[in-house]
């Protein structure tokens, strides 16, 4: 490896699989409700969700409400705790995080997490045991910024005790790495073949594992 001294890291997409698709349709189904009409309803709220400005319980609530269902307290209840449940049964580690984050921290390379997220993924990720493998998580419903606004990439160099320049983004998201590089901080780009969706071509150093991440550092 170089010089770089910390690393910055994407948590969805990037070291745990997210089935965002089918939990979200496994929600919806729950709910009774039409799978399209939820995801709407859902991602209507994901800014002020990830920023921390409303809870995901009450995220579920507001999403109910679009869908002519009244939250009724033990509705969004039962909502909760099945987010919850699917979060536990489908959100996985990747295969190549943990070795990977082990040998940042065995060659002395800072590691922080960050994540565009609500208030259920501290806990998932203690779940996952991953917190442990981090100098710093940091979760933008905690610091009240997202990713690519400047702030949330500041406050995890300020975490870890590092220059901009001495720092790298790993993230699966072009629109995340421009956001990093803009602040100073290099940007690789993750594109896992075995998710669907992935767009050759990007402007960034590219991998396809994050065991293929040390030889661009």
């Amino acid at each position: 490896m170089s010089m770089v001294r910390a690393c910055l890291i994407d948590v969805y997409d990037t070291i745990v699989s997210s089935q965002f698709d089918s939990r979200l349709r496994d929600l919806a189904a729950f709910a009774g409700l039409d799978p399209g009409d939820w995801l709407a309803a859902w991602m209507a709220t994901r800014e002020e969700r990830d920023r921390g400005e409303i809870s995901v319980a009450s995220s579920l609530a507001r999403a109910l409400a679009a869908c002519g269902i009244e939250p009724e307290p033990d509705v969004v209840a039962a909502l909760v705790r099945k987010d919850a449940e699917l979060l536990r049964e489908r959100v996985t580690v990747f295969a190549d995080a943990v070795p990977f984050l082990t040998r940042l921290r065995a060659e002395g390379t800072a590691i922080a997490l960050v994540s565009n997220c609500g208030d259920t993924t501290r806990a998932l990720l203690g779940d996952l045991g991953v917190i442990p493998l981090a100098d710093a998580v940091i979760l933008s419903c905690e610091v009240g910024s997202v990713k690519p606004s400047p702030e949330i990439y500041r406050v995890a160099l300020e975490d870890l005790g590092v220059a901009a320049a001495d720092a790298v983004m790993i993230d699966d998201q072009p629109g995340f790495c421009a956001g990093a590089e803009a602040v100073g901080v290099r940007a690789i780009q993750i594109l896992r073949p075995e998710l669907d969706g992935q767009v050759p071509g990007s402007v960034f150093p590219v991998v396809g594992s994050l065991l293929d991440v040390p030889a661009l550092l």
